[in-house]
């Protein structure tokens, strides 16, 4: 069954929200960036249409790059199918440095 949440939310906390709800992260931090893309495709007025999301969850231990954000759209799959027109994603394991790359879902052999 879906979760219910307040419709006077903004979608910035919405999606605060949903993503601590999903992976209890150690850090998450989303901006929103609609103001950058003034005049660009997708924007609209009062903004909420372009986001940033960096979050360093368990969760994401061991899974690709491709993955984790897999796993951030299933989240907030009502919200881009709805309003967020960009979501710009840095999606990190504890002790995985910003400069770190995920595991490669690239297999050799």
């Amino acid at each position: 069954m879906p979760r219910a949440y307040p419709q006077t939310m903004g979608t910035r906390d919405l999606i605060t929200q949903k993503l601590t709800t999903a992976f209890a992260p150690a850090r998450l931090e989303v901006r929103d960036d609609s103001h950058l893309h003034q005049g660009h495709a997708g924007h609209r007025p009062g903004g909420e249409s372009h986001f940033s999301v960096h979050i360093v969850a368990s969760a994401f231990k061991g899974k690709s790059r491709i993955e984790r954000h897999r796993m951030i759209n299933e989240a907030l799959s009502g919200e881009l199918r709805g309003g967020v027109h960009a979501l710009a994603i840095q999606a990190l394991a504890p002790g995985e440095g910003a400069t770190q790359s995920p595991p490669s879902s690239r297999r050799v052999g």
